[in-house]
């Protein structure tokens, strides 16, 4: 068969029966690729998307399931560290100070002070400060003495039985005498907020 491209001039619709044989087979390819890729997109590709969305569920279920056979394998190690944490949570917050404790925090921090060699200038207390589930009960503080009293004074206020954390230390000369100094700190002790619990 001969290809002439002349023989394509004269082709009209509604006498397709006429029409060369080369015309009626692109006619024929061209509507089977049009039939094709309107069948695609109507029947094939919803069920490739849905496909797609199962094989993802799939992925996320095994997840899913592999963390859970994860837990449940060792469950009995979960439990325990549960309790230890919670045994832990409590004996933190027995280190707290409750509420007719904080009085004599004063009195052991004062005690410590005047032990170490230090005298008092200043301790009193500041407003609390409330967080998430505790309240921070800040004391500002000012001694003065010799260098090695201030380091006697901090061991025994982290040998104390309840929480005492030490910040913001400022340490000068007293202008009397070179030999002794001044530190002023503020002291942070806590108390569990009950209300955070609940």
């Amino acid at each position: 068969m001969k290809f002439d491209a002349s023989q394509f001039d004269n082709l009209e619709l509604e006498n397709i029966g006429q029409w060369p044989a080369a015309a009626k087979l692109i006619l024929a390819v061209f509507l089977a690729i049009v039939i094709g890729f309107l069948g695609y997109m109507g029947l094939i590709s919803d069920q490739m998307k849905q496909l797609d969305r199962v094989f993802y569920e799939e992925t996320t279920l095994k997840e899913s399931y592999r963390a859970k056979y994860h837990v449940a394998a060792n469950l009995d190690l979960f439990r325990a560290q549960m309790v230890e944490a919670e045994d832990t949570f409590a004996n933190q917050l027995r280190s707290l100070p409750n509420s007719h404790e904080i009085p004599g925090l004063l009195d052991d921090i004062t005690f410590v002070g005047t032990t170490s060699g230090l005298d008092f200038v200043k301790l009193e207390w500041q407003p609390e400060i409330s967080k998430e589930i505790y309240i921070e009960l800040p004391i500002d503080i000012e001694v003065i003495g010799p260098y090695h009293s201030f380091g006697q004074f901090v061991s025994k206020i982290a040998g104390l039985p309840r929480i005492v954390t030490l910040h913001d230390f400022k340490i000068s000369i007293s202008q009397s005498d070179s030999e002794i100094l001044n530190l002023k700190l503020q002291a942070k002790t806590y108390r569990y907020q009950e209300e955070a619990a609940k």
